[in-house]
Order: C-alpha cells, then structure tokens, then sequence
C-alpha cells in the first residue's frame, strides 16, 4: 500500500463490535493518526508518535487495546497515563463508547481530586482498561489497591504536557512497576530531550511516525477574528452570541479573575453563564458541567484548565475572550466546538495588544480565520 494511499477501518479487519460501535458514533473515515498508529499497534509493536491534540489520538490507542482484551482473565491488561483529570475522564469516556459492545467491559478513571474509597470500589470491579493521571496511579499502587505489575500495554499520552507538570520521575517509576516485555505507545505533540530519553531507554527499537494534522482530520470549524478593544470585549461576545443565534458557547480566559469578571458582565447581559477554573474542586467542575451538558445554562466561561477535558458534542461556538499564551492551546480551546460531526464557529476578540500573539497562532497552525464584522460597525 503506497504512502499516499489511504487506509479505511475495513482495511483495518476490525472486530464487529468495534465497527457497530464506529459506525454508533458516525466515525467514517479514520484520522491520519489512526491510519498510521493503529496497523503498528495491531501488530504489537511499540510506538513513538509526534502527533498534535485534535487529530484523533485517543481512538489509535484505543481500538487496538480493546482488539486484543483477553476477557478469561480478571488483572488490568492496559494503563493509559495522561497528564490532567479532565482528559482522564474523557479517555474513559471514549474508550467505554467504543467497548459499548463488548460484553462485561470495564474501564475506570482513577485521578486526583477523588475520593480513594470510591475508586478502590471500582477498581474491585476488575477493570481491563484503566486510565490514569500518575501520583494518583502511584498512590493507589502504594496502598496494593491497584496491581499493574501483569499489564499488556502502556500509553503515556500528551507526555510532554506530563513533563511540564513535572511527572517525568513518576513515568519512570510506573515503567519500573509494569513487565519489560509491555507494549509501550508514546504520544507527544513535542518531543523535548526527556521525552527522548525515555524513549531510547525503554523503547528500543519502536516504530516512529510523525503526524502533522490535514485539513479533513479537522472538524469543521469556522474560525473568526474580532478587532475590537478590550474594554468592548465581552459586550462584543454578546453582540455576536444575538446576531448568530447561538444557544450554547464557551468563552475562554487566561486567568481565574478575568474568568470571574466576565462572568459577572455575562450575567448582567441577561446570559445564564457557568464557570470553570482550577481552583473550584472536582466535584465542584462535575456539577458544573453537568448542568453545561443539560442546558441549565448557555455558556460556560473557563480558563485552559479544562479546555482539553471538556467534552460536549452540542457546543456552538467557542469565544477565545483572552488570546492563549500557548499556540497548542489555541487548538484546544477550538476544537471545543464543531464535534461529533457538527459545525462549530470560533472567535478570537483581538485587541490592538493581541495582535502580535494572534498573528503567531496563525503561523503556528496555518489556521486562515476571516476577519468578522460586528453589526452596526462600518
């Protein structure tokens, strides 16, 4: 099969209940990703892949764990180490819609910010697949209420971003827990040096791929930039939430008090706002987004905390109010919208001061937003 040649799920001689289940979820085509990771991965080899958030890195890590469960037998097969709770969460919740039809499929989220009894009751449940940020893994392993010591396959996703929160010593303590003969897949949108350290100590000899993201791997986002100054900002968000007729948004911040500010002139608009940010709780975020999932409230105003974990498909439009510090977090924050399928819009308010962080996101990720005029400006 040539290089330009693409690969289809059916190419794949996936098992019937994961392709009812893809086809459950309106999944046609696989990612770029997919098409590269997951024939390595079905063929037990070990995987080094630079790959940016966005192109569908859960599902080519996910499809091949659940191919190859052996369900005889009742120790965890796979661990998958992520850096954030949020994206735990999500992980699980995509893996358990993919396994919707495999019969007596358990997987568990086991993360910081949880009460230790509730998670040791699921644990007893005898998951196959668990997904995990590391101190809480290492914690459970501590207690003997986790046994990783038998696992088949280890996924160290975004292990750059677990890099910079300073869980590289952690990694390393979960390699020297897990059997050498693992399988091991590496996901990482950089690859700074102790990355590569890991992997030329542990993973002699795994294939490599490197994926830059196409156009047809992208939702289908319409992405906008606003001029307009800072103290105009957020009436701008809500000049535009009216003009387009849009019920359900999320408005991106920098930080906590920006995020607590906006919310405060939302409200005073007359919009039904929730907010996010990393000093509310676990459960605090969960009864937040529970009520953003049933409609209680429009939109949801939040910091990059949760922008990869937010994970609701019926997100119309996304409102970066503060240009990102971060390029990659541009695309996380985005890609909060246009999901399962959909059509989302995105809305940069860029003022005079923005410009120079705005123009470096366009050139980082070759996005072309068009320029959006507010009505009633000439």
């Amino acid at each position: 099969m040539s290089e330009n040649e693409e690969i289809s799920f059916k190419d794949m001689d996936l098992s019937p209940e994961i392709m009812d289940s893809l086809r459950k979820m309106g999944v046609k085509r696989p990612t770029t990703v997919q098409q590269k990771a997951i024939p390595l991965l079905m063929d037990n080899m070990c995987l080094i892949a630079k790959a940016p958030t966005g192109t569908g890195k859960t599902f080519a890590f996910s499809i091949p764990i659940l191919e190859y469960l052996n369900m005889n037998v009742d120790f965890v097969q796979a661990l998958i180490l992520c850096p954030t709770r949020e994206l735990a969460l999500q992980i699980a919740s995509e893996i358990k819609g993919l396994a919707r039809f495999i019969r007596d499929f358990n997987v568990c989220a086991v993360i910081g910010g949880q009460n230790i009894r509730t998670q040791e009751n699921k644990l007893k449940r005898k998951p196959q697949v668990v997904v995990a940020t590391p101190g809480r893994l290492l914690d459970l392993v501590q207690r003997k209420m986790i046994d990783i010591s038998g696992i088949y396959t280890l996924v160290l996703d975004e292990a750059d971003e677990m890099l910079k929160m300073g869980f590289i010593n952690d990694i390393r303590k979960v390699m020297a827990l897990t059997p050498k003969d693992k399988q091991i897949a590496l996901f990482s949108a950089t690859m700074p040096r102790e990355i590569l350290d890991i992997t030329w100590q542990f993973m002699d000899g795994a294939a490599e791929i490197d994926v830059m993201p196409k156009a047809e791997d992208h939702p289908n986002i319409d992405e906008y930039i606003i001029e307009v100054p800072e103290k105009d900002k957020v009436s701008s968000i809500v000049s535009v939430l009216d003009a387009e007729h849009i019920r359900k948004a999320i408005v991106f911040c920098n930080t906590r008090t920006q995020t607590e500010k906006v919310l405060r002139k939302l409200e005073a608009s007359g919009i039904l706002c929730g907010i996010l940010h990393g000093s509310i709780g676990q459960g605090g975020r969960n009864r937040v987004m529970d009520g953003f999932r049933k409609n209680k409230f429009n939109v949801l105003v939040a910091t990059d905390v949760v922008a990869r974990g937010i994970d609701v498909d019926d997100v119309e439009a996304v409102f970066n109010l503060d240009i990102p510090n971060e390029n990659e977090f541009y695309l996380h924050r985005i890609g909060r919208t246009g999901r399962a399928g959909r059509s989302g819009k995105a809305f940069s308010l860029v003022a005079y001061m923005d410009k120079p962080r705005m123009e470096e996101i366009i050139r980082y990720t070759s996005c072309n937003p068009e320029i959006y005029e507010l009505k009633g400006n000439s």
